[in-house]
């Protein structure tokens, strides 16, 4: 590939690159349970926004749009458990509350579908799961439930799929990513309950 190719990559790429960069750094942060995570998180999000509206993936534009004050809310919640070396405690999650969570994920996500299917959205069935769920995952990591890696497993491992079938490469990468860092995170949480 030439400098001209790549230069080029660049330029019409750079939303995507500064999304998926930032949301990188967010997730890492999130695993080593700092707090810096959510506001890096707000930049990767507003960028991803413009990025999903473009693709008419319009359930991960409304996650984005809907995430935001579940960013807010997991930035405040976060704050008021930190501890003194700047940790956030975990804690597991009762198996009624994740079969509620699982079960509403679901009915969401088909919920959202139909809708979505009357905008004419791309992929609207499998971007209204992947968002419902989404925002499930998003609500247990601010409440500190160690599963939400679990489910982020499971969800990024699907998104890597969607973003490949909507030519999204470096999203579809930034995604394979993510899977590998919700298993470190799965991993530093776990070892971390375990020193409570």
């Amino acid at each position: 590939m030439s400098l001209a190719a790549i230069c080029k990559y660049l330029i019409q790429n750079w939303l995507e690159i500064i999304g998926a960069f930032t949301a990188l750094i967010s997730i890492w942060l999130t695993t080593k349970r700092k707090i810096a995570c959510w506001p890096i998180g707000i930049i990767s999000d507003l960028a991803y926004l413009v990025i999903s509206y473009q693709a008419h993936l319009f359930s991960f534009a409304l996650l984005l749009v809907g995430g935001l004050p579940l960013t807010f809310y997991g930035w405040w919640y976060w704050k008021r458990g930190l501890r003194d070396e700047g940790d956030v405690r975990v804690v597991r999650l009762p198996m009624p509350k994740l079969l509620i969570g699982v079960a509403a994920g679901a009915l969401g996500g088909f919920a959202l579908g139909v809708w979505m299917k009357h905008y004419h959205a791309s992929l609207p069935y499998l971007d209204a799961m992947l968002t419902s769920y989404s925002i499930l995952g998003g609500w247990w990591q601010a409440r500190k439930h160690i599963a939400n890696w679990w489910l982020w497993i499971i969800v990024d491992i699907v998104y890597v799929g969607e973003f490949l079938y909507e030519n999204l490469l470096l999203t579809a990468l930034l995604y394979a990513a993510f899977v590998a860092l919700a298993v470190l995170g799965l991993r530093d949480w776990r070892r971390a309950a375990a020193n409570v």
